[in-house]
This record gives structure tokens, sequence and C-alpha cells, in this order.
């Protein structure tokens, strides 16, 4: 049986740059011993792609993720109506396709026919409807395959990984959308799925004030005194190590983000702004706290740079193996939990005192 996980790749918006990135990372065959690709969109999307990229990538037309076929990228063909291609012109027709592939990579994912999901960009505007009605992939799969469990978008990089507190709200937004409660429920869910999904047994989590100085007492804002420090306090009974408010300059100017597995930023800019600043085509976007993997590159659309052939995809290509990694990490931990060390005792109901194995589990 082949053990390589089935990673299922959704189109994004096709007159951005997901094409050009996907077809660019499976022309490499290195990708094919890491994993068997399932890409939802279309066979003529892709083939147009190619030729306007001058790519060889080659792929396999399967009727869904069950007849996937591992050395070779395979396509399931998710969109009916004839699709207009205009690079870097958001449309309804492309909205359209992106939704089409997006519902039957998660339509198969409940089926069991892949693993992972790894979602190319939207165009929020364009793939807008009465179907879907979220800001983004985020809340669109919390509402989808969350089993009441919260999603919790996490940015991440070679540097650093970046949870948000709020997520795209505006900035005027931001302080009255703070809780003890919403922060609380962030640190409790970062530090699962910094065990869970990435194998450390006891994080370290930084956290961010809001305001400049991180409040400076009070003088500058009372959010880090009456919201933030306060819910560390309280998830520490919990044995979560979070540690803060710290004021978000001199956090990342003087490189103290390096000390911590995890940064919990209270909004979008805050943590965003550093984590791409260090590393802009390496970065990628991992819903946590669903039962589902789900990565996505850390960039959008990019339709300034759409069909002109230059699209870097290394952020593709790191969700890609994100996906994977976390993955086998949920994997290693189920099968961890589900068969723990058996007890040892010494047996004194004989002379030997000889070790004997409890069949009891911890």
């Amino acid at each position: 049986m082949d053990g390589r996980i089935k990673v299922g790749i959704t189109q994004g918006d096709v007159n951005g740059i997901g094409y050009e990135t996907i077809l660019k990372t499976f022309d490499d065959p290195m990708m094919y011993e890491f994993c068997t690709p399932v890409l939802y969109g279309s066979p003529k999307i892709a083939t147009y792609h190619r030729k306007a990229f001058d790519l060889q990538t080659q792929f396999n037309v399967v009727a869904s993720g069950r007849d996937a076929e591992p050395d070779r990228l395979n396509i399931v063909d998710c969109n009916p109506d004839e699709v207009h291609i205009e690079f870097g012109v958001p449309s309804e027709e492309s909205g359209k396709a992106a939704f089409q592939a997006l519902e039957r990579a998660v339509s198969e994912y409940r089926e069991g026919l892949i693993d992972v999901i790894v979602t190319a960009p939207i165009n929020k505007n364009s793939i807008h409807s009465e179907s879907f009605h979220f800001p983004g992939h985020t809340e669109y799969l919390e509402d989808r395959l969350g089993d009441g469990q919260k999603a919790l978008m996490i940015l991440m990089n070679s540097s650093m990984r970046v949870a948000l507190a709020t997520v795209h709200d505006p900035i005027s937004e931001v302080a009255g959308k703070l809780s003890v409660q919403l922060i609380k429920e962030r640190l409790a869910v970062l530090h699962k799925t910094l065990k869970q999904d990435f194998c450390i047994e006891k994080p370290h989590i930084a956290v961010l004030g809001l305001n400049p100085h991180a409040g400076d007492g009070g003088l500058l804002g009372k959010e880090e005194n009456e919201i933030i420090r306060p819910a560390i306090e309280e998830m520490a009974k919990e044995k979560v190590q979070a540690f803060g408010p710290f004021p978000a300059d001199g956090f990342f100017g003087s490189g103290e983000y390096r000390k911590f597995d995890a940064i919990l930023a209270m909004y979008h800019d805050q943590g965003l702004i550093p984590l791409k600043a260090l590393d802009m085509d390496g970065g990628v976007n991992f819903t946590a706290g669903l039962p589902v993997v789900r990565t996505s590159p850390d960039h959008g659309t990019a339709y300034d740079i759409a069909g002109k052939g230059v699209a870097n995809e290394d952020s593709m290509r790191q969700a890609i193996f994100a996906a994977i990694d976390i993955e086998r990490c949920r994997r290693n931990e189920k099968t961890i939990h589900d068969n723990p060390l058996k007890k040892l005792y010494f047996d004194r109901r004989d002379d030997s005192d000889k070790l004997r194995f409890d069949s009891q589990k911890d």
C-alpha cells in the first residue's frame, strides 16, 4: 500500500497566480516522493496555464480523489461550465470556478478520499455569493468541517509562527472585539496545536500587547491590564505557558521572537507585517483547531504579476510540505495515545520478584 499522503489542492482564482505556482511546484518530479497530489479544478484551465507559461508539467485526469495515481499530478474536473481566463482581472466566472473546486475538495475530504487540503488564493469579492458568505477560507472551513470547533489562523515561516486573536477585522473594531474569554480561547487552541500538530511537548507562547509600549502601565491603553494579562494568568492555571503582554515593536526588533514556539498577535497587521518582512515567499497560512489539516500559501491572487510567468512557487511548495508534516504529527500523536506504554510493576505473589507487564493502560 502506498503510504504517501494524498494532498487535495484547490485551484483558487483562475485569473491569479494559483495555477502557475501549482504547475511549477509539480514540474519538479521530486515532489511526488512526498505526496500524491489531487488538484480540484479544470483540465482545460490547467492546459491553458501550462501553455501560457511554457511548462512541461504532466497531469492525469481522474473522476475523483479515489482514482488518484502516484507519481503524477491528478486533476478532478470541478468546472462544468466554460470559464474565460483573463489574467489579472477578477470576475464572477473565476469566483464561481474557485468555489466549485473548494466545495468538491471539502466533499471528498469528508468521504476520506484525500488526507489534507491546500488552498490556492481566492479573491474574496469574486467568490462571495449566497453560498459563500464568509470573510475567507478559515471561516468557511470552520463552518463546513469544524464540527463545532473554533478555527485559529496561524501564519508561519522558517522564523516564527504567528496566531491572530482577531483576523479580518477593521482596526477601528479590534479593541472592542478583544475579551478575556477570546484571548483564553485563542491560547487554548494555540497550545493544543503546538503539541498536536508540531510535536512540541511544552510550548512557550508569547502574547503581544494591543497598544504602544503594551499600554505603558495603563497610560496608553487599558486592554493589557484589563483583558490580556488576566487571560494569560488564568491560562497559567491550566498549565499553558504564555508570557507577556510584550510591546510588539521591541519584541520583533530585539529578536525576542526567536525564544518562543509561537506568538499570539492581537490583530492582523501587527503579527503579519514582521513575518512577511522576514520571509515573504516562504510563508504558509495554517488553519489550526479543526479536524482537517488545511494550509495555503501566504500570498494573495497577485493579479499584478498574473500571466507574466514570474510568480514564485516557494510558498505553495512550503504549504504542501507543511500540510504533510502536520498530518504526520497528528497521526504520530494519535498512535502514541491509542497505544500507551503498559505499566510496569513487580509481582509480589511469588518468590521470583519477576518484573511483569500490567495490561491496564495509563
